[in-house]
């Protein structure tokens, strides 16, 4: 009947009402585009992943400021171009930005300008693969950028305890740069190396089977311009374990194959 439909409505409004009240609304920036994530509690959630997209000038960082690539990275730049087909020179726009972080440390955005302009596409088509793979940094990073897994298996061997040694020996947090410009700190997902966790990859190397002695020792080592072993830091050979190789120990036995000629 009519009263009891409107019973069942009132009811229904009120725990809309009273869930609504209680979401958390923690703002995102997404290809430039402000959006919002709605959560069914009271505490924000802060995610490894919420990054901002959209492009912020800075004084050492915008359209005006200079970049131009060396002449021996121009030779490079010509090399990359003559893989792929005249038609084709936007094929040549993740190399071109590796090559231009490899040059500055990062990527700014007259770099990304620049790549765009020899590629001869529209200066979107850089941004947007450049805001997309997390390996491009956008901003400036030290020397040294430190990337700690913080993924399941090395968390279970001890990449907390990393963490905080890190941060107490360098005297930053992740995300951060030291003040001298030397070390950038962040926490990544998994690096693909997780037999010998923990570890964490500074610039293009890993240091892995990592304990908080060895951590100092890495980051004193690259501090001090002291060469350091990279790989594994507990003496073992790449990711065979402690007991030594247990299997292919010798070169394996061919298997006979049949003689074509007599067939």
């Amino acid at each position: 009947n009519k009263s009891t439909k409107k019973m069942i409505r009132l009811f229904s409004n009120r725990v809309i009402s009273r869930v609504v009240t209680q979401q958390t609304f923690v703002p995102s920036i997404v290809s430039g585009v402000s959006v919002s994530r709605k959560f069914l509690h009271s505490t924000p959630i802060v995610r490894s992943g919420d990054v901002t997209y959209q492009h912020q000038d800075t004084p050492d960082n915008n359209s005006q400021t200079p970049f131009e690539f060396t002449d021996e990275n121009y030779e490079k730049v010509f090399q990359i171009l003559g893989k792929y087909p005249k038609s084709f020179k936007q094929s040549a726009i993740m190399p071109l930005l590796d090559l231009a972080q490899r040059q500055e440390g990062w990527i700014p955005l007259s770099a990304m300008n620049k790549i765009a302009h020899i590629c001869e596409v529209q200066p979107i088509r850089v941004y947007e693969v450049a805001s997309f793979y997390t390996m491009f940094n956008r901003k400036r990073v030290g020397k040294y950028l430190v990337q700690l897994c913080g993924t399941t298996p090395c968390m279970i061997r001890g990449a907390e305890s990393i963490m905080e040694t890190i941060q107490k020996h360098l005297g930053i947090e992740a995300g951060e740069t030291t003040p001298d410009g030397l070390f950038t700190l962040m926490e990544v997902e998994c690096l693909g190396a997780c037999v010998n966790a923990p570890m964490i990859q500074i610039n293009d190397d890993f240091y892995e089977d990592l304990t908080p002695e060895t951590t100092i020792k890495v980051l004193d080592s690259l501090k001090n311009g002291t060469p350091i072993k990279v790989g594994p830091q507990n003496g073992r050979n790449g990711c065979i374990g402690v007991q030594g190789k247990t299997t292919l120990t010798s070169p394996p036995i061919a298997h006979p194959c049949r003689d074509l000629d007599k067939c």
